[in-house]
């Protein structure tokens, strides 16, 4: 691929990050509380390390992230049995009205956002983005 690709590519995933970000003008939870809960969500019995691991994070980054949504209500602690030194976390009752109203609120917005694009745009530009993703992973 050549400069000139490399740096349109780099400059509207500039755009696209700065312009995209739903936080809490919609939604009303932040970036990263959502994404824990989302995951937290999906996900029994995690703890800080598997999660900072998941998010390519320090533990000291998550710990401060789980203690706000703690204090808040949204994600409550359980000891590790084997380990009473460890916890896990899952999301309550509470967490899961959140974020099911900062998802509501986001699909929303994302509907308006795609409004003008065909299904088949949409798609490719999914599969893009998933493709996108798995790459970042590796």
């Amino acid at each position: 691929m050549d400069d000139k690709n490399l740096d349109f590519i780099s400059n509207e995933m500039l755009k696209l990050i700065r312009r995209a970000s739903l936080d809490k003008k919609h939604g009303g939870l932040d970036r990263s509380s959502y994404t824990l809960l989302y995951h937290l969500s999906s996900h029994d019995n995690i703890g800080v390390k598997a999660l900072a691991e998941e998010f390519g994070l320090d533990t000291s980054t998550i710990s401060r992230q789980i203690s706000v949504l703690e204090l808040k209500g949204y994600i409550e602690r359980i000891p590790d049995p084997q380990d009473g030194r460890s916890s896990y976390f899952q999301i309550t009752e509470l967490g899961s009205q959140r974020l099911a109203e900062a998802k509501k609120i986001r699909m929303n917005r994302y509907e308006q956002i795609f409004q003008n694009w065909s299904p088949q745009e949409c798609r490719t530009f999914g599969d893009s983005l998933a493709r996108l993703n798995r790459t970042l992973a590796e």
